[in-house]
This record gives C-alpha cells, sequence and structure tokens, in this order.
C-alpha cells in the first residue's frame, strides 16, 4: 500500500468523523480552540486505534485466509463505503449535541471508528512490517484529528451543508480502493 494510497484511505475513513464534527460545530454555540481540539483528540485517537486492534484480529488470522485476503478486503471497503454512501443520500440527521462529555464522546467516536476497526482486519494482509503499520495508523489518526477539528469550525460557520458531500466522497474512495486491491490480488493490475 502506497502512502498516497494511505492518505486516501486515511481521508475517507475520517469522513464520518468529520459528519459528526459538522454536527458538533452546528451545535456549539461559542466555539473555542479547546472544542475542536477535543473533538478531533476523540475521533483521532479511535481512527487510530481501531486499525491497530483490527491489524492484530487479522493477523491471528492471516494464515489461514491469505489466498482470500485480497476478496476480504474488497468486500469489507465495499461495504463501509456503501453504507457511507447510503448514509450521505439518506437525508438522515445526527442530532446536534455539543456536549464533550465522556459518555457521549466515547460513544460517537466507538461508533465512527467501526469502519476502521474493519479496514484493520485488512491491513494484516497489505502490510508487513510493524513500522509501516505504525506509521498507517498514526496518518490515519492524525488526518482524522485535523478533519475532525475542522469540521467543529465547518459546522459552526456553514451548518450541515457539507456533511453529506464529505460522507458521499468518502465512501467513493473506499469503495475505488478495494476495487484496487481486489485487481492487484487478482494480478488485473
Amino acid at each position: 500500500m502506497t502512502i498516497v494510497e494511505l492518505l486516501l484511505l486515511a481521508i475517507g475513513l475520517s469522513m464520518d468523523a468529520f459528519a459528526v464534527s459538522v454536527c458538533k460545530g452546528l451545535a456549539a454555540p461559542k466555539l473555542s480552540f479547546r472544542h475542536m481540539a477535543a473533538v478531533g483528540a476523540w475521533f483521532g485517537g479511535f481512527q487510530a486505534l481501531m486499525p491497530m486492534i483490527g491489524y492484530f484480529l487479522g493477523s491471528a488470522f492471516a494464515k489461514y485466509i491469505t489466498s482470500i485476503d485480497h476478496w476480504i478486503a474488497f468486500v469489507l471497503l465495499g461495504i463501509i463505503g456503501i453504507n457511507m454512501i447510503k448514509e450521505s443520500i439518506s437525508g438522515d440527521e445526527e442530532t446536534a449535541d455539543a456536549s464533550l462529555g465522556f459518555k457521549t464522546m466515547l460513544i460517537m467516536a466507538v461508533a465512527t471508528s467501526i469502519d476502521a476497526l474493519a479496514v484493520g482486519i485488512t491491513f494484516a494482509f497489505l502490510i508487513n512490517t510493524i513500522g509501516y503499520l505504525i506509521f498507517a495508523v498514526l496518518l490515519i489518526g492524525c488526518t482524522t484529528f485535523l478533519l475532525s477539528a475542522a469540521g467543529v469550525k465547518v459546522g459552526n460557520i456553514f451548518g450541515s451543508k457539507y456533511k453529506a458531500k464529505a460522507e458521499f466522497i468518502g465512501g467513493s474512495i473506499l469503495i475505488l480502493l478495494g476495487i484496487k486491491i481486489l485487481l492487484e490480488g487478482l494480478n488485473i493490475l
């Protein structure tokens, strides 16, 4: 997995957190840097932690499924991407809540990073060194931190205008990466 592909994956994964951050910003009557940093830290931290957990889960079973690993990556990324696109066009809105309470943020951080857990499972088949895994999860975490903090500001200024577009783009990126991994696994690319 190249650095460009990894960055695109990080952007795609962060779009759920960005969308929720927009809602946080929309609900915040008075926005501060602390508010943006807290939201970014929660979402970025969990987006970094979950792929690491997924990697170790996937590594435990890698020897049993290496012949179909590209199919697993394709299916997982495809499901995540399709779900994000469906959410973007469904018109369902998350409730806007400015709370930064532990319980609220924990639930939201876990909910927006479940897809990162699934991606971490695919990392077990795509990433061969712990050093590159650490780089990958740090890139995902930092990208999500920055986009989530920016999402709070965007939501506070513009409202929910960009939420659906962000989820659609993120879902599309994940689907395209899944297709690319499948084609490489089938030796077509």
